[in-house]
């Protein structure tokens, strides 16, 4: 039987439920609608980490953070993992990546802590000896680096964590570098000089942070370049005739922050007629009342990636923004859609969709993420349309990042590697409980050390465990969908708590880290 082709759309910082086929009755998302239609739509999926890089290496690697070792921004993925995509090459597929990867660093500065060099061992190029050699720097570990891009003629080393063909868009919103960067300055226009907040169209009225009208007409931004790319190498693909299928994972940088959807997106949705979510309000975390009471008091960091606290209009503002956002890369996947179904491709492509993770958008009166394991955060998108199989149909089966790479390699019929984590959804037996790992290594956000979280997500409950600081929670989300209640007090809730406890434990030992295995007996 001939191996299937696969097209894995990404999006970034997107919650599940800013999606119609999600319930959203607001944003219009016709053409991520129309996937789930022809196939299973997972209502209950989470990340393995709620922060960027080690959710996306745990998508490429199927293995916890405890596995692969990154647990938070600025730690990239190992250069000696073992990837999906690299399997997937190696038993014949075409393998393309076209967007953001952001497996290694997008900023290129320093992380702002190190260990004391007082108490810790430093090399003499001034940097701390860490406990495994080889440690993760050098210019293999930079390929995402605004400073590599800077040089004339850089282009992305491949294979790239198994992906042969890379198209690589580092940022977001408009800033976005990386080819795409390369790309727009080729164009007619000077339109990388007129992009960015500073060269942003005057919109009076408009108070959320981190939000501009960008400059760049529709067509150049980001979203549009990715899915013309796209379109371009399927196009290829068909050109040479090839036997081999492609793997290409599609990847938009939207709708993170900052909010700039281009042209006729960027009030495509009045903040006006945006229902506040459902969970806003405040709750009674150190994170929440740090957040607003900075907010209160007029010391607030907003032009971070860090999270803040938001008012009503604020928070109507930033969601009517990232609407609009979403509707470009709607649009987009339906460009590359009719372009599949041009090439007579449909019937021999799996696609699915996905995002890294979701984003507070309002919940408690929050922006962006940080150490509070909300469900907006760690819920997300993920859809499965097989053309073997165009019934539509929602599963409630807990699924999680870390299930994405099992589940394609077993489609395509290729065997993983051993240590990987992940479940092949629908064929696997079933968990009845998810983890998620969540260690930071930075210190900030009112915090004077660094915070560790340990979530165990049931299908009726979510039990999170924050230490030294962060605090423990417990919700019933069945009885408190929006998780305003925090039972970790209830006197009537000790006997659940306690058994939640003991399956978070017994989760942490059955996920624990299989590899290396034993060369010898003793």
């Amino acid at each position: 039987m001939k191996q299937p082709n696969i097209l894995l759309f990404i999006t970034d910082q997107h919650r599940a439920d800013h999606l119609g086929c999600y319930g959203n009755a607001q944003v219009k998302t016709p053409h991520i609608d129309a996937l789930a239609a022809r196939g299973t739509r997972y209502d209950r999926f989470y990340v393995a980490n709620p922060v960027c890089m080690a959710n996306r290496a745990s998508l490429m690697t199927g293995r916890m953070p405890s596995g692969h070792g990154v647990y938070s921004n600025g730690t990239p993925l190992s250069i000696h993992s073992r990837t999906f995509v690299q399997r997937l090459l190696e038993e014949g597929y075409h393998t393309a990546l076209i967007g953001k990867s952001h497996l290694q660093t997008i900023t290129g500065r320093e992380a702002a802590w190190k260990p004391d060099p007082a108490r810790y061992q430093y090399d003499e190029r001034g940097q701390p000896v860490e406990a495994q050699s080889p440690n993760r720097r050098g210019q293999q570990y930079l390929n995402e680096d605004p400073r590599s891009w800077a040089e004339p003629g850089f282009s992305t080393e491949t294979p790239y964590y198994g992906f042969e063909k890379v198209t690589m868009v580092t940022g977001h919103g408009d800033e976005a570098g990386g080819d795409y960067e390369q790309w727009l300055k080729a164009q007619p226009g000077d339109w990388n000089m007129r992009r960015g907040e500073p060269n942003a169209i005057p919109v009076p009225g408009i108070v959320t942070p981190q939000a501009w009208r960008t400059q760049l007409p529709e067509a150049l931004y980001p979203s549009a370049y990715i899915g013309g790319e796209t379109v371009d190498y399927l196009q290829a693909h068909t050109v040479k005739g090839t036997d081999r299928p492609f793997f290409v994972q599609c990847s938009f940088p939207d709708p993170h922050h900052p909010f700039t959807p281009p042209g006729r997106y960027w009030d495509m949705y009045d903040p006006d007629e945006i229902a506040l979510p459902s969970g806003f309000g405040r709750g009674d975390t150190h994170l929440d009342n740090y957040l607003h009471e900075a907010f209160e008091q007029g010391r607030a960091q907003r032009s971070t990636q860090m999270p803040y606290a938001v008012n009503e209009r604020e928070v109507r503002e930033a969601i009517a923004l990232t609407y609009g956002m979403i509707a470009l890369i709607d649009d987009q996947i339906g460009v590359v859609m009719a372009e599949l179904e041009r090439l007579g491709l449909v019937e021999d492509t799996l696609v699915i969709f996905t995002s890294d993770h979701g984003d507070y958008m309002g919940d408690r009166g929050l922006m962006l993420k940080g150490p509070l394991h909300l469900h907006g955060l760690v819920r997300v998108p993920f859809i499965w349309a097989d053309p073997r199989n165009r019934q539509a149909r929602v599963s409630q089966e807990l699924g999680q990042t870390i299930d994405i790479s099992a589940s394609i390699m077993d489609h395509a019929r290729v065997s993983p590697y051993y240590g990987i984590q992940g479940r092949v959804l629908e064929k696997d037996p079933e968990v009845d409980a998810l983890l998620i790992e969540d260690s930071r290594q930075r210190v900030n956000l009112g915090f004077d050390r660094f915070q560790g979280l340990r979530t165990l997500i049931t299908k009726t409950h979510r039990l999170t465990i924050g230490e030294p600081d962060a605090g423990n929670e417990l919700y019933d989300l069945i009885a408190d969908p929006d998780e305003r209640h925090n039972l970790w007090q209830d006197p009537a809730r000790m006997e659940m708590r306690a058994a939640l406890l003991d399956a978070l434990v017994r989760k942490m030992i059955a996920m624990q880290d299989p590899v290396p295995l034993a060369p010898f007996y003793a």
